[in-house]
């Protein structure tokens, strides 16, 4: 069965799918996604994912497509005609497709913005990297400073796999000023006698959906959580680690840098932690 995707009001099978080219995405990497997983034929935190697209939104000026109620139904319109019972539906909103190309942006009267959504199915739940853990390497951040808007300019995060899979690990956190920012598609985290440490909040960093649930859930279950900068040393010096993403969920890191965690085996608050989210947003998915 071929894939239905919805371009800007249309269900169209994926070969069918056409946006112009001179669409702002395409051209200037000018739009905003989110992606939002699905376990059980339901949405994970669609409403959080909903509010971190309207901020992104507002923040660079870009009009709504449509109400967030209407985006609701077309993500469940998609589930329901793609049949999917587990994996991701990614949506992307960019400011449109003016007559030519122009640095400037178009009158949003006369040139309304494009949305895009399509399903993937893919076992987030039954993932082998959850047992082995991942190996990660450190790079240089080389973004933009606006990490907070999650905009489709995604160039130096797929270097940063890139240069990872070169060297042999799964991921990379990247560095700024001495102090890890994020993974290049995931928060990252480190647990030093028993206390959750992972980047505070700000323009340094994506938001993560599943990094707030994460926390919420780590402290409802007395778990002691800090929110501040930290090294590469300091994190080869951890106990354990971790990423989360609305596409891995929690994830075990066990080497970083060479240097193996835990005897390079996932550790227990990581495990821990990846239970309580599953079993947590499948009661809350919708």
């Amino acid at each position: 069965m071929s894939r239905i995707v919805y371009v800007n009001g249309e269900y169209l099978p994926e070969g069918e799918a056409k946006v112009s080219v001179f669409d702002r995405g395409f051209l200037f990497a000018d739009g905003v996604y989110e992606v939002t997983s699905v376990l059980d034929g339901r949405l994970i935190d669609f409403e959080g994912h909903a509010r971190r697209l309207e901020r992104s939104l507002s923040e660079l000026d870009m009009a709504a497509p449509v109400t967030m109620d209407e985006l609701l139904e077309i993500h469940r319109e998609l589930l329901r005609r793609n049949e999917l019972v587990e994996g991701m539906v990614y949506l992307q909103v960019t400011r449109g497709a003016a007559a030519d190309r122009d640095f400037a942006f178009p009158d949003p009267e006369a040139v309304p913005s494009s949305l895009v959504l399509f399903s993937q199915a893919k076992s987030l739940v039954a993932n082998p990297a959850a047992k082995a853990g991942i190996k990660v390497i450190s790079i240089d951040d080389q973004r933009w400073t606006r990490r907070d808007i999650k905009t489709v300019q995604l160039l130096y995060p797929s270097l940063g796999k890139m240069m990872a899979k070169a060297a042999g690990a799964d991921d990379a956190w990247m560095v700024e000023d001495g102090q890890v920012t994020e993974g290049t598609s995931n928060n990252a985290y480190i647990v030093k006698d028993g206390r959750i440490i992972t980047r505070q909040l700000g323009h340094e960093i994506l938001h993560g959906i599943t990094r707030a649930a994460v926390l919420r859930f780590a402290r409802e279950a007395q778990m002691q959580v800090e929110e501040r900068a930290f090294t590469i040393d300091e994190a080869q010096s951890a106990d354990e680690a971790f990423i989360t993403s609305a596409s891995t969920f929690v994830l075990p890191v066990v080497n970083i840098d060479g240097v193996a965690l835990g005897g390079g085996r996932p550790g227990r608050v990581a495990t821990r932690l990846r239970e309580i989210y599953i079993d947590e947003s499948r009661k809350a998915a919708i």
